[in-house]
């Protein structure tokens, strides 16, 4: 059965299918990308380290940039075809070089660094044009879709990236990633969408901080997902490596595990839905904030036999999958409703500043700890850490918020 939002919105229908797809492809990069570094140059440690650097740096170097001009041009949807059309040229010179014998680091790097950037445009754009298609009173289930697709692909996409990483040969899989971007450029293309007039008031790259810093409710919201992100960043630098060295878990057998999280996510985008109706959009948020990291007690606390270590694992993905979209939706529904039009581009770059910022914070924690305190301990310090995000809630509006908030004067 077709969702009556994608059945009645046509616009949202062709944002939808075009980020379904492109998504996908995003996850069948995330693959692809750094086996080409591995199998195609030999890359060491170092090398994937610098590789993933420069695929990050662009949030925090330029999100804030990126907000202030969409917002201040006025053209989120054509900012987003731009970004999806150099993604889909800027990917395609990797099997073209491979196919010439011309890759190098430096194109990776560079490429990674480029596609970051224009990722950034896309992301700030993105959230103002989902509130100019979708009326207010269908945000929670226009994010419930998008987020949905977004688990799904993490469920499919890597597995489909290994095949075609098999099948194709390493680079050659990034053409899947490609073609996924001009399929989001077509859809996006044939939209036709009402860009509000500018805003010519609050232009400032810093103006998104400064209502940031205002509302109580963004200010909490941003509080508690960094906080969150912080110390999920910390775990996951070094949640492999544990399950593989102290757990004794098969690469094969992590592959599946990861997977659970993808199957619990997908749920959770189905069930949002309902739990937003029935105890309302802020006690759906601060839920998601302690749903998210709890779960994941149940790494660290793994003992015993394997049968008792893979189910506290496979515990652990699902039930942090099924969070994080009660998290991701609800905050997202807020998010559109209690920003202004005129500003969610900024506000946008603001906030992914500091919740992406502190990202590689937490990974550089994760190799100090880990190599002081040992694997354990800091994982104990990293789940424990995370499920302290719910407290910049509890003092703030959010939790008391009944329905989506207004935006305010």
């Amino acid at each position: 059965m077709i969702p009556p939002l994608l059945r009645e919105n046509r616009e949202f229908r062709r944002l939808f299918v075009g980020q379904a797809v492109s998504l996908f492809g995003d996850q069948v990069a995330v693959i692809a990308l750094p086996l080409t570094a591995v199998l195609a140059l030999h890359a060491g440690a170092a090398q994937m380290g610098y590789l993933m650097t420069t695929t990050l740096a662009p949030n925090l170097l330029f999100a804030m940039h990126a907000g202030a001009l969409v917002d201040r041009l006025g053209r989120r949807r054509h900012a987003m075809l731009l970004a999806d059309g150099a993604r889909a040229l800027l990917t395609a010179t990797i099997p073209i070089a491979y196919a010439f014998g011309h890759l190098t680091f430096v194109q990776l790097y560079v490429v990674g660094f480029l596609i970051g950037t224009f990722g950034v445009v896309f992301n700030v754009a993105s959230g103002a044009l989902f509130g100019l298609i979708v009326e207010r009173e269908d945000y929670v289930a226009g994010s419930s879709l998008l987020n949905g697709s977004r688990a799904f692909s993490y469920m499919a996409g890597p597995s489909a990236g290994g095949v075609l990483v098999q099948v194709l040969r390493g680079p050659y899989a990034l053409f899947a990633d490609a073609l996924s971007f001009v399929w989001s450029a077509v859809f996006l293309g044939r939209m036709q969408v009402d860009e509000p007039p500018v805003d010519d008031k609050s232009r400032g790259v810093l103006s998104g901080a400064r209502w940031l810093a205002r509302s109580r409710v963004m200010r909490a919201d941003l509080a508690a997902t960094a906080t969150i992100n912080y110390f999920n960043f910390l775990f996951f630098a070094l949640f492999i490596l544990f399950a593989t060295k102290s757990l004794h878990v098969h690469p094969a057998v992590l592959g599946l595990v990861l997977g659970a999280g993808a199957v619990g996510g997908l749920i959770g985008s189905f069930i949002t839905g309902r739990v937003t109706r029935r105890i309302g959009i802020g006690p759906a948020f601060t839920l998601g904030c302690f749903l998210f990291p709890a779960p994941l007690l149940l790494v660290p606390a793994a003992r015993g036999p394997m049968w008792v270590v893979l189910l506290c694992l496979f515990g652990s993905e699902f039930g942090a999958g099924f969070g994080v979209m009660i998290l991701d939706i609800s905050g997202a529904a807020i998010t559109a409703s209690h920003v202004p039009q005129s500003m969610r581009a900024r506000v946008a770059g603001a906030f992914t500043v500091v919740n992406y910022g502190v990202r590689p914070l937490g990974t550089i924690t994760a190799g100090i700890l880990g190599s002081t305190i040992g694997l354990r301990p800091t994982l104990w310090i990293a789940t424990i850490g995370a499920l302290a995000g719910v407290l910049w809630l509890l003092p703030s509006p959010v939790p008391r918020l009944r329905e989506l908030p207004a935006a305010p004067e």
